[in-house]
């Protein structure tokens, strides 16, 4: 199964241009969407998961118009929002059971297999009696991907999953993402590089909109090798040295302000060369250093 977007645009009545003319080719596996906040992320996967309409464009699954065969495209969809609600005094049992209802299976005895089989698969059957409103941020993620899986998804969207999640339950979370992804189409949209690092064999970079870069973040990170440069500097020399060069990202290491920069060849003393990381690549890319033909490499 394959899933292609071409040209897909949507401008909000407020003026903003959250998609423009985004086209990406994902296929079975884990596929990572990279952006900041108010990128075009959360637009996109609403628009994919038939919950809001496109201006202009189309998405393919397979034969399946995804724009305009909602319905059946919601056969196959698993979707799990950044923002989701639960019923507090209702249990994880008896709230997947009217998903699974929801979902068209009518025999109980199947419902009752289904929900066993989903609340063993994301480590919830021990607290399968307990109520939604005292389950801690990992078990309402983990309970949010038992719902998305009913039905057997195909094409499985998350967005945000592991915001807030402490680390032993983003690791929990991670370990559940690649199992679903190993069958099906798995688009993971977050704005934390360490996930896509993580979990996923290809990525695209989207900002304002724009899809900046897509290709394997492997590939991504080598293209970039020889062009980061580290430096610590005080925190009042700052604002001069962003103004004077590309600096990707800065950050406090030890109480001291540590900068990489994205420069051709040594930017200045004291600088010395870094290994490349996909936080490089992720942060060159949205900040503009990215050339085009960089980027074109990279995918």
């Amino acid at each position: 199964m394959e899933l292609a977007i071409r040209d897909l645009s949507k401008r909000y009545g407020n003026g903003v241009q959250a998609l423009d003319r985004v086209s990406l080719t994902i296929g079975p596996g884990m596929f990572g969407l990279l952006g900041p906040n108010g990128a075009g992320k959360s637009t996109l996967m609403r628009t994919l998961a038939t919950l809001q309409e496109a201006d202009g464009g189309s998405a393919m699954l397979d034969d399946i118009d995804v724009l305009r065969d909602k319905q059946r495209v919601r056969r196959l969809l698993g979707y799990l929002p950044q923002e989701f609600g639960v019923y507090p005094k209702v249990s994880a049992q008896d709230m997947l059971d009217h998903f699974a209802r929801l979902k068209g299976i009518a025999n109980g005895r199947e419902r009752k297999a289904v929900v066993d089989a989903l609340l063993e698969r994301t480590n919830l059957a021990a607290v399968r009696k307990q109520k939604l409103g005292g389950f801690s941020g990992g078990m309402r993620q983990r309970f949010g991907i038992a719902q998305a899986l009913i039905g057997n998804p195909k094409l499985v969207i998350v967005d945000e999953p592991t915001a807030g999640l402490d680390p032993e339950e983003r690791v929990r979370f991670h370990n559940l993402l690649a199992d679903i992804g190993r069958d099906v189409i798995v688009i993971l949209s977050t704005h934390i590089v360490d996930d896509v690092a993580d979990l996923c064999p290809r990525f695209a970079v989207i900002n304002k909109g724009r899809v900046l870069l897509e290709g394997e973040p492997g590939a991504a990170v080598a293209s970039l090798a020889g062009r980061m440069w580290r430096r610590v500097v005080e925190r009042d020399e700052l604002a001069a040295l962003q103004s004077s060069m590309p600096v990707v990202s800065s950050r406090l290491q030890a109480g001291r302000t540590v900068v990489r920069v994205y420069a051709e060849s040594s930017p200045g003393p004291d600088f010395e060369p870094v290994a490349t990381e996909l936080e490089d690549v992720y942060f060159t890319a949205v900040g503009g250093h990215l050339a085009p033909a960089r980027a074109t490499a990279a995918a």
